[in-house]
């Protein structure tokens, strides 16, 4: 049951007469004290003239001091657990009458858990094998190597060139410009024009040729385009790894030797995979989870999440270099295709807080305070000016209800019954 029916609720509600007057006459009183009227002291003000003259403002404020008290009132008494803000609507609000109204919200509903353990889940810790941590060291190499300039010759592949550029044509505005950038020759991050071009130059040379740049090019600028170059070779560089022995272990950190290194790679692979494929198995749990209860979800919980996933596609767009404004986004079809993803998601969400509850998993003070102390490391501010912010901004709350969803988690995998897929 997708559909948010379920959750809607409404109430009609009317306030005696004498609770209404009895706000009405507070709030005159306090009207009149502050109010400045011509011909009279602060405070003297006749209550009629202060009634007469003050008449909406006044009836703003009974409705503001009563409706939220009543409606609270009448939401503990039937023990409603409201989301949202509640519509006001059909306010009948008139001297010597009761104040009457009508209010529509949503109810989180109650939800009857199935069978939530020993779910079948296709699982196997990951394999690590010795070509794997040479792949991983072979890396570590690479990036601790040492690039060093060698005499004049022609440039050939594996070298790495040195080369001022400038464009001279296919580009808006100033032209690319860089003193020194440095091209692998033959390189798979080179692009093939720039190879073709600087292979078999000698340093001091220069060229003018044409580079024509992927349309997924990472530039907006350049992608699409083909550009024309003036470059000059300003020289040669040849990088040089580093020699895999004990002295280069002991250089990375606390290992005596390359076999400790190699065994502390394999664990740190192992680890990585294995957080991998445990979050594949959790979210499969889940899956099945919310396959398997049919609830009613509040619409507001839904539109929230929808604007959550709008949100993160813009900033993804955003970040990867797309002009917003040029897109012509509709964002009425674009809500509507991340709809059936937002229920999913906040069914799941739902769940595994009702799991959480039964279980009574949460987060302890020291969870917290651990997250809160790792966030002022990051930031280099002190813990308790963190803390304080963190409260007040609403992150604290937001980090205990993501450790309590972590532990929820591992809690569903650890009972969930693990088959090796065949």
């Amino acid at each position: 049951m997708d559909s948010a029916e379920g959750c809607k609720r409404s109430l009609e509600i009317s306030i005696p007469v004498q609770e209404v007057e009895g706000e009405t006459s507070r709030v005159v009183a306090d009207v009149q004290r502050r109010a400045k009227l011509p011909g009279f002291r602060p405070g003297k003000a006749p209550t009629s003239i202060i009634r007469k003259q003050f008449a909406g403002d006044i009836r703003q404020r009974v409705l503001e001091a009563l409706i939220p008290k009543f409606l609270q009132k009448q939401f503990e008494a039937e023990n409603l657990n409201v989301v949202g803000t509640p519509d006001i609507s059909d306010v009948h609000f008139h001297d010597g009458e009761p104040l009457s109204f009508k209010a529509r919200f949503e109810v989180i509903p109650q939800i009857e858990l199935g069978d939530y353990k020993d779910i079948e889940v296709p699982y196997h810790d990951p394999e690590v094998t010795d070509a794997d941590v040479a792949k991983r060291l072979d890396e570590i190499r690479d990036q601790k190597a040492q690039f060093v300039n060698v005499d004049p010759r022609v440039v050939e592949d594996g070298d790495f060139a040195v080369v001022s550029l400038e464009s001279i044509g296919g580009v808006e505005g100033e032209p690319v410009k860089t003193d020194e950038m440095v091209l692998e020759i033959g390189g798979a991050d080179t692009l093939a024009a720039f190879t073709e071009n600087l292979r078999g130059l000698t340093p001091g040379d220069e060229k003018e040729f044409e580079v024509t740049y992927p349309a997924d090019y990472g530039s907006t600028r350049l992608a699409g385009r083909t550009v024309k170059f003036h470059a000059i070779l300003k020289g040669i560089r040849k990088k040089e790894l580093p020699e895999l022995n004990d002295e280069f272990a002991q250089d990375l950190g606390d290992y005596r030797n390359v076999e400790e290194l190699r065994e502390a790679i394999r664990k740190s692979i192992f680890a990585q995979r294995q957080a991998e494929a445990q979050s594949e198995a959790k979210n499969k749990i889940v899956d099945k989870l919310v396959d398997a209860h049919d609830f009613p979800i509040p619409e507001v919980f839904v539109e929230r999440q929808i604007r959550n996933r709008v949100e993160q596609m813009v900033r993804t767009m955003g970040a990867g270099g797309a002009d917003l404004k040029s897109l012509k986004l509709d964002w009425t079809k674009l809500k509507e295709t991340q709809r059936d993803k937002a229920v999913r998601e906040v069914k799941a969400s739902m769940l595994l807080s009702r799991i959480a509850e039964r279980e009574v998993i949460v987060a302890t003070r020291d969870e917290v305070d651990r997250e809160v102390e790792r966030a002022a490391r990051q930031e280099k501010q002190p813990v308790a000016a963190v803390h304080i912010r963190f409260e007040k901004d609403g992150t604290l709350s937001r980090i205990a209800s993501h450790i309590q969803t972590e532990k929820t988690l591992n809690f569903l995998f650890e009972h969930a019954r693990k088959t090796v897929e065949t």
